[in-house]
Parts: C-alpha cells; structure tokens; sequence
C-alpha cells in the first residue's frame, strides 16, 4: 500500500487543525526545499492571477491565504507519493506513467469546472480531481494478479467499478476512501471521493465538490484520449447528469485547462499534451460536441414521437406523416394506401394472462410488421391493439400481396407464456387507397374513415380478414 512522506503527514496534521497558525505553516513547509519552491512557483502562476510576486513562503502565504496554501502543499506531497506508487506497479497491463497523467488531467479539469461554476474551493477541487482515483493504485499493490485479471476485461471506468464491485465485494471507491481515511485526509475531501462514484444528487442543490469530481473523470478520459469518440460520448452525459451542462459549457471548460495546462505540468514536472495538440483537442471537441448535440436533439425528437411500448410511431407522428403524404399524392398524383391492423379478441388475452403477456404481444407483433415493410412506410399505434399503416407511393394492387403476408405474418406468432402455454392471435385488417378507380378521398380523415369502415366489415366477416373500402 502507498505510505506518505513525514512533511505530507504532518501537513495533513496542520490541515485538519482549526487552529494552525501561519508561522507554524510556513516553519514546516520552508523544511522541504522541493516543496517551498514548488509553492512559490504556483504562487506566481497564472492560475492565481495575483498582481504581487511572490518571493519567499511566508509572502506565498500571505497571497494565497493558509488554507489554500495547505492544500496546495497537499496536493504536491500526496502527488509525489500517487506518482511513485503508480510507476511501482510491474505490470504489462497497467501503464503507471498514463495513470500519472491521467491523475493531472483530472485535477486541472476538476479545477476548471470550479472555475467555470464560480466556486470558492478551486483548490479542494484539484486535491480531490488528483486523488480520487488512489484506489486503483491500492488495488494493484494489494492484489496485483487478481486484479489484472478484471482489468484487462474492461474498457472504461464505470465497467470496470462494476466488475471490482463483484469481483471483490467493494470498488476502488471504497478502498481509496479507506485509504484516505487512514492517511486522515480531511473528512470532505474524502467523502467527495467516494461519493462522487454514486449517482448525482438533486439538481437544485447546486453544483458540489463530488459533482464535479465526478464529470472531471470524464473530462480527464477525454483530455488524455480526444481521439476516442466514445470518450466524448461518455463525458457529454455526466456533464448533463451532474452538473446540467450543455456542449457549450463544455468547451468553455476545455478552454480554462488549456489555458492552465503548461503552468500545472510545469509544477509537477510532465507532460500531458503539446500546446499545439490543445488547440487541435479544442477544435475536436467542438466538432464531436456539435454532432453529439445533433444526434441527442435527434434521440430526442425520435423517442417523443414513438410508443414507448412497442417502438411504434405515436398517434400524433401517424396524423402528421398521413397529411404530407396525403399532400404529396394529390399534388403530383401519386398512389398511396393505409391500412388499419386490429388485434381480434386482444381483451381475452390481457383478461386471460396478464398485461405482460399482452405488452410482449404487442412487441411482437410490431417487429414482425417492421421485419416486412420498406424504411419508408409508416407504422403506428393507432389505438390500444391498433396499428395503423401508411405506405407512399404503393397502389392497393401493390399493396395486397404485402398486407396478406402481414396478416398470415401475425398469425405465425407463437409466444411462449410461462415456458408453456403458446398464445396465438390473429388480425382484421382494413385498407384503405388514394385515386384507386372511382375513389377520391379529399382530406386525410377521409381515407382513414374508409379504412376504418373496412375494418369493421373485416371483423363482421368472422376477424383474421382484409376488407378494402369501396364505395
């Protein structure tokens, strides 16, 4: 397990002190040469745009204030201490220098995300980006064959919580928390870290430590690895989930750790991306943003207008789609032929065994008419057990042969209840054509009151029929 340096021990001790004082501070932190001069160099970064320079630590102090400046010392010393346990590991699997940099990217973009929210704590907010993920090390100092085993099954974060979770009764959530609390890190920044690997808290309590930690594992992944569009993907719906961002406040975010970007890998001594690939990471994310927008406003405007049920088109989108075919065909006069599908006796089956076995029905009996029609016809629930069926450009003539094998179609299903009883159901069908000899409808609902009336002549027939309306 990772132990920490005696000048981080007693930092911490300092930092869950309410009662430190600013010479006490800046005895123990002038004892570690590597550590005052590394807090006098982010004293004088751009990251605090502070108009006074700072040329020993008690001016550094003075600046930055000693809360800040204890954080600050934190964040350096538990660094050092995730760097040397990262690149301890000997493993093929595991790339310690990748986990190194990837631990940066998340505290810059943790910061970042504070700062584009207006918070206080920006530097809480990089200790706990740099830190949260100090499970991963553990589990790989504890059990490093085990552990390569699920490791190398998994592709991203989250899979790979969830195959610790069940592999070994606990994620590196929890075992870095534990960690943590052992080192007695201060309380809320170890809860952050465990808690912002649950699910997000409530809206309207505003933005928090571990709603930021957790969209900055996202950014962090997307910032190392821009090149992986699932990356973006990934990143775009915590920012929704956690914090409610947009693709614009993404960007903004992106352009904070660029700008901060050379003053922390000049801090902490690496390299996470050249200046000119951030401007390139810059215009991909704006692009994979645009077209991330695109295709959610798409889902979107997709599922308001299916049946949540059977994936079918909604009433409104069958009313909609009938009235610019219906146009279409009598401008350029063009064929076109709808047809209402009734389930016959569906009431016997949801009275009979249940409405799962009858949502399983309907399911099915949508995918069977999918898996036969063309990408441009149009299929509907029109009603409970009604389907409604538009297809463009098709003559009844054209269309007979398709509606006979839909109903024999339906007829073939034979769904399995209870791994034993077989339900079967058939369809009364009725169709309806536009400009089919004497018939002219002159309005949309004309056509789907005579495909109506033909349904009804169906079921008078005996049901599992096809009736065209004539007049």
């Amino acid at each position: 397990m990772p132990t920490l340096p005696a000048v981080a021990v007693k930092i911490i001790e300092l930092a869950n002190d309410p009662n430190a004082d600013i010479g006490t501070i800046c005895q123990y932190i002038s004892m570690d040469p590597v550590l005052s001069a590394k807090l006098l160099r982010t004293a004088n970064t751009p990251l605090y745009k502070s108009r006074r320079i700072a040329t020993n630590i008690r001016q550094a102090v003075s600046i930055l204030g000693t809360h800040t400046v204890l954080v600050i010392a934190l964040s350096f010393s538990l660094s050092h201490t995730l760097m040397k346990a990262s690149l301890s590991v000997e493993d093929k699997v595991f790339d310690g220098h990748v986990f190194w940099r990837r631990s940066i990217a998340s505290a810059l973009a943790c910061r970042a995300l504070g700062e584009k929210l207006g918070l206080s704590y920006l530097d809480d907010l990089f200790l706990a980006g740099l830190i949260q993920e100090i499970g991963i090390i553990a589990f790989w100092a504890l059990m490093p064959e085990a552990y390569e085993k699920i490791f190398i099954t998994t592709t991203d974060h989250d899979t790979l919580l969830k195959t610790e979770r069940e592999t070994f009764g606990c994620g590196h959530d929890e075992l870095g928390y534990a960690l943590l609390k052992k080192w007695h890190i201060p309380d809320y920044i170890a809860l952050s870290c465990i808690n912002s690997h649950c699910q997000p808290e409530p809206r309207h309590l505003g933005p928090t430590l571990q709603s930021c930690l957790a969209v900055s594992r996202y950014l962090a992944d997307y910032f190392i690895y821009p090149q992986e569009a699932e990356k973006m993907i990934a990143l775009n719906d915590a920012a929704q989930n956690w914090l409610g961002f947009d693709a614009n406040a993404l960007i903004e975010v992106i352009k904070i750790m660029e700008v901060g970007l050379n003053a922390v890998e000049d801090l902490f001594e690496l390299k996470i991306h050249h200046s000119s690939q951030v401007t390139g990471i810059l215009a991909e994310a704006k692009e994979l943003l645009l077209i991330y927008s695109l295709s959610r406003m798409k889902d979107l405007e997709d599922k308001s207008q299916r049946d949540g049920l059977t994936g079918a088109y909604n009433r409104t989108y069958f009313d909609e789609t009938l009235q610019r075919e219906f146009y279409l065909a009598s401008q350029y006069h063009l064929p076109l032929t709808i047809a209402i599908i009734d389930l016959d006796h569906f009431k016997n089956v949801n009275d009979t065994y249940g409405h799962v076995a009858g949502d399983s029905i309907l399911a099915a009996v949508v995918k069977t008419i999918f898996d036969q029609i063309r990408q441009d016809d149009t299929l509907s629930r029109y009603g409970g057990e009604e389907f409604a069926l538009i297809l463009p450009g098709t003559s009844l003539v054209a269309a007979r042969n398709l509606i006979s094998r839909l109903k024999d179609a339906i007829a073939a299903i034979a769904y399995k209840f209870d791994g034993a009883t077989t339900i079967r159901v058939t369809a009364s069908i009725g169709v309806a054509a536009y400009q089919e000899s004497d018939v002219n409808f002159f309005e949309p609902k004309d056509m789907v009151k005579a495909a109506d009336s033909a349904l009804y002549a169906a079921k008078n027939a005996g049901r599992n029929q096809i009736v065209e309306w004539c007049v």
